[in-house]
């Protein structure tokens, strides 16, 4: 049976109480010693426990970090309990855990100065109803990601709101077995980032007002190379968010205007979505020789290539009519003109030449669109952008559906 450890008022004394007083939105501030009181719960803390942080706004000048397995900690909702690390001058995350059988859920992460929940390393991930943000909006100084898990194992992100990030807000790397789901994602740089992951479902979630909505990157130099994505059900509107990420990333490289981005990933599915008003363009599928990488860097075992893509039932709409970046609206003005649009599909054109068969890749690593009238446009990157084309008919096909992930979770 779990111990449930009350670090909230009841742990104050009683001048300390004297101190808290109400905000005029209702939420209760803090005296400053809860610091010492929390980060001494999450050292002294045994499995099985329970942390209960109450309803309040608490300050933070370092930051925090828990390395016991089987610990939750729990907030009153993720507009009631506020951890606020504005005032931080220590540490590289707001909360770090490392540990495994972890839930997180009902409170708030704010201002930090790097990542505001990473974790790392561990297995059996619950991270619900939390919400991390940088309240002075999207700044390049920001910390880097919100909700962080990497190289973790059986992972399920619900309910979540992520605001401000200045890569991903919502990430999750080099992992296996995730499940993300009805979360929302605003003003960060990447919404929802899935990176060098095995085994994702990324749906029910909203991705609005970010520079790129929802990502699917495999990127090289990391032990694990991603494979089998599903990109369902979800709202990825209006992303075109100038892009603040930190020069010389990958995500830096990501064009505002960005709605579902897939770059060097295979087995990928999209379907269900709706994706609208994504001005550079709805889904990008690219190489990661688009982003911050020459094919002088290829990496011996790294495969560069978006092979088995498969696009299917979307809603789309809008979006194409004012890309990012003067090649692409050059691009776009000579092949469409000035009030024309991209199609929905925007690929680089980026594919592995010694696979090709008459010059098509094999039927099961095509970028397949079975979507109505959605169309695809292939830029040529990979020849210096000398024959663009809108030619769809290799893409008119068809690819076998991806399964479910199954987490093994005691919800």
């Amino acid at each position: 049976m779990r111990k449930l450890v009350k670090f909230g008022f009841a742990a104050l004394t009683s001048a300390a109480l004297a101190a808290c007083s109400a905000s005029e939105d209702g939420i209760v501030e803090a005296d400053p010693s809860y610091e010492e009181t929390l980060q001494t719960a999450l050292l002294d803390a045994k499995p099985g426990d329970v942390i209960d942080i109450p309803e309040g706004v608490f300050s933070f000048t370092r930051g925090l970090s828990l390395t016991v397995d089987g610990v939750t900690i729990r907030g009153a909702g993720m507009d009631k309990t506020i951890l606020t690390f504005k005032p931080q001058v220590a540490g590289a995350e707001g909360l770090l855990v490392t540990a495994s059988d972890f839930t997180i859920e009902d409170l708030a992460i704010e201002d930090s100065k790097g990542d505001a929940l990473k974790v790392s390393e561990g297995e059996n991930i619950i991270i619900r109803r939390v919400r991390t943000e940088w309240t002075g909006g999207p700044k390049t100084e920001n910390g880097a990601y919100g909700i962080y898990p990497v190289q973790t194992t059986n992972v399920l992100m619900e309910g979540n709101v992520a605001i401000g990030a200045s890569d991903a807000g919502i990430y999750v790397g080099q992992s296996k077995n995730v499940v993300v789901r009805n979360n929302r994602a605003e003003f960060n740089v990447a919404g929802i980032e899935i990176e060098n992951t095995v085994d994702a479902d990324v749906y029910d979630n909203v991705a609005t007002n970010n520079t790129g909505g929802i990502l699917v990157f495999n990127m090289p130099n990391l032990p694990q190379e991603g494979i089998r994505t599903r990109v369902f059900n979800n709202k990825v509107y209006e992303n075109n968010t100038d892009n603040f990420g930190v020069e010389g990333t990958a995500v830096a490289s990501v064009p505002a205007g960005s709605g579902i981005v897939v770059s060097s990933h295979d087995q990928v599915e999209i379907f269900e979505n709706e994706i609208r008003d994504n001005d550079t363009a709805n889904i990008i599928i690219s190489s990661v020789y688009s982003t911050n990488y020459s094919e002088s860097e290829a990496v011996a075992g790294y495969d560069p290539y978006p092979e088995a893509i498969f696009i299917h039932g979307n809603e789309l709409s809008g979006g194409g009519s004012s890309p990012d970046g003067l090649d692409l609206k050059t691009l776009k003005t000579a092949m469409y003109g000035p009030t024309g649009s991209f199609p929905d599909v925007l690929w680089d054109g980026y594919v592995n030449k010694r696979k090709l068969v008459n010059g098509k890749l094999p039927e099961d690593q095509r970028i397949c669109i079975d979507n109505g009238d959605a169309g695809i446009i292939n830029v040529d990157n990979q020849n210096g952008n000398e024959n663009p084309s809108d030619d769809i008919s290799d893409h008119k096909c068809t690819l076998p559906k991806l399964p479910a992930v199954e987490l093994a979770l005691a919800e």
